[in-house]
């Protein structure tokens, strides 16, 4: 991507999505250096596309590092920076030692992006008061998402919200211009697995990791396997269902997760839903918690 002037669109947007484009070039291209808080999300990687696009050297996109982050998340961040031509820093982030992390409440994601922007902060002063974005669209703002408040404290920008632009408009937008992760699946960090309320260590996310990285290699590309206790439930898409319970290989897949530790395994048969375990937010007794169909494991 060249570091200035506009990159081309690769087929035609309608014109609404043509006038948010413009506005988010206008509403980046200021005068200063950018940090952006970049996940490899499609969110974030628009944001940070368009900075280098617009800015060139003065952009960098920071990538927050914890065992949160799965793996393959990371890698992914790395390729995509690299194509996207910006410059990528990684910092390592320690919301694990925050009891108002680990213990996992409600607000947990509060905790999380107090550490990153905290850290933000320091290198944005390093870089003489460089202005920080985020990826937050404004389908966000609808969501229980505490993270933002702890973002607005620092006086991180979200340009993406602020015009209005949402999760449909992003990947419009992105495929317009040729990004080859346009449809990339959203993908919340491995915290969002556990039940609110419920520890986390940095053990049970790399057990989760691990687990998903196995259904991954046997090619479901969207998923979650949610962990409750010593229990993983998996969930994927609704069309994917009859895939999971007949074609993938049901024993092994029970043991290769009992070798990580897991003693049981259920498909939750009401499919992937993007934020499910925040309906503990707003109900005091969820009972879809307790749905699916078990394998047993032990």
């Amino acid at each position: 991507m060249p570091s200035s002037g506009q990159h081309p669109l690769v087929e035609a947007l309608p014109e609404r999505l043509q006038g948010q484009l413009r506005s988010l070039r206008q509403h980046i291209a200021r005068p200063g250096s950018v940090l952006v808080a970049y996940s490899g999300g499609v969110d974030s990687a628009l944001v940070a596309a368009i900075a280098a696009e617009q800015l060139g050297e003065s952009a960098l996109a920071i990538t927050g590092v914890s065992p949160a982050l799965a793996p393959h998340l990371l890698q992914e961040a790395r390729l995509q920076a690299a194509w996207m031509g910006i410059r990528h820093r990684e910092i390592a982030t320690a919301e694990l030692d925050d009891p108002a992390y680990a213990a996992n409440p409600i607000q947990r994601c509060y905790a999380c992006k107090r550490e990153l922007h905290g850290l933000l902060a320091v290198v944005a002063a390093e870089a003489g008061g460089a202005r920080v974005l985020d990826g937050v669209n404004v389908d966000d703002l609808g969501d229980h998402r505490p993270g933002i408040q702890a973002a607005i404290e620092r006086g991180v920008a979200s340009p993406l919200a602020e015009l209005g632009i949402d999760k449909a408009a992003v990947r419009q937008i992105s495929r317009a211009l040729g990004f080859p992760w346009w449809d990339k699946p959203a993908q919340p960090c491995l915290a969002s697995r556990f039940p609110y309320g419920e520890p986390i260590s940095a053990g049970r996310l790399a057990r989760v990791a691990a687990a998903e990285a196995w259904l991954r290699q046997r090619g479901i590309r969207e998923l979650r396997v949610r962990s409750q206790g010593e229990t993983a439930r998996i969930e994927v898409p609704a069309e994917d269902l009859d895939r999971v319970l007949w074609s993938l290989p049901r024993q092994e897949l029970v043991a290769a997760f009992r070798q990580l530790g897991f003693t049981a395994v259920s498909l939750d048969l009401e499919g992937l839903v993007s934020g499910k375990l925040n309906r503990q937010a707003t109900q005091k007794s969820p009972t879809e918690e307790s749905s699916g169909r078990g394998w047993g494991a032990g």
